[in-house]
């Protein structure tokens, strides 16, 4: 007799836990593109003086936000993003690869970076891109996912922690590897269909935001022809 597959806490597979809990609390991220610079770079100028700082390891002026923006290479790199409802950019996460070739005797590294809106915080977001940068990377035969931060940027050395990554501090500065195993035919249907349900996600969301003017439209042309009809009678 075939034995039952076992029930949620009742000696599941690792595996079979870690995809259960992804797929329970998915967060749609799309690859942005060159077309997205704006919003990439209306996204950075909005962070507070704070939270650049933690970004980027030092006080980014503007005019160094935007000079980051301009500079993003999408041919080379990969740059994630979570929109919400109204299509506003909420968080992005920029995957650098080094340029080939790597450094002799050295593994295939990507160099990971984060920012997440104020308003969109405590939704685990930059965990999730963190997990989608690993797999981006994997896929394409990264061997270490790597991390630069602030010793007090907690919120990100807690996600390369959780994530398995080994932190070393040096003084106000830290670093953390995150060695990734090879990628499987599994992984890569994995990030085919996250990037396949996320532009559908996307492509909803613009939708009925559009559906949302016609409605705004039409209504107000409704009220403005009612307001118009209501005259002192003769």
């Amino acid at each position: 007799m075939t034995p039952l597959p076992p029930q949620d806490g009742e000696d599941s597979p690792p595996w079979h836990k870690a995809v259960l809990r992804r797929w329970s609390d998915w967060v749609p991220i799309r690859s942005l593109a060159r077309r997205h610079r704006q919003r990439i770079k209306n996204h950075l100028l909005a962070l507070s003086e704070r939270d650049r700082y933690l970004r980027f390891g030092y006080p980014a002026t503007d005019e160094q936000v935007s000079k980051y923006a301009l500079s993003l290479d999408f041919e080379r790199d990969e740059v994630l993003g979570i929109f919400n409802r109204k299509l506003e950019l909420v968080a992005m996460a920029h995957l650098a690869y080094e340029p080939l070739p790597q450094r002799v005797g050295k593994p295939a590294m990507a160099e990971f970076g984060v920012s997440v809106a104020d308003k969109a915080r405590g939704r685990g977001f930059g965990a999730r891109l963190f997990e989608h940068a690993a797999l981006h990377a994997r896929n394409r035969g990264i061997e270490t996912l790597f991390i630069h931060a602030l010793s007090e940027n907690a919120p990100m050395l807690r996600i390369a922690r959780s994530a398995g990554a080994t932190v070393e501090r040096d003084g106000s500065e830290s670093e953390a590897w995150l060695r990734l195993p090879p990628d499987t035919v599994a992984s890569h249907v994995g990030e085919a269909l996250e990037r396949h349900l996320a532009e559908v996600d996307f492509t909803l969301k613009r939708h009925v935001r559009t559906l949302h003017a016609i409605i705004d439209g039409v209504a107000e042309v409704t009220q403005h022809l009612g307001d118009g009809g209501k005259g002192p009678k003769p």
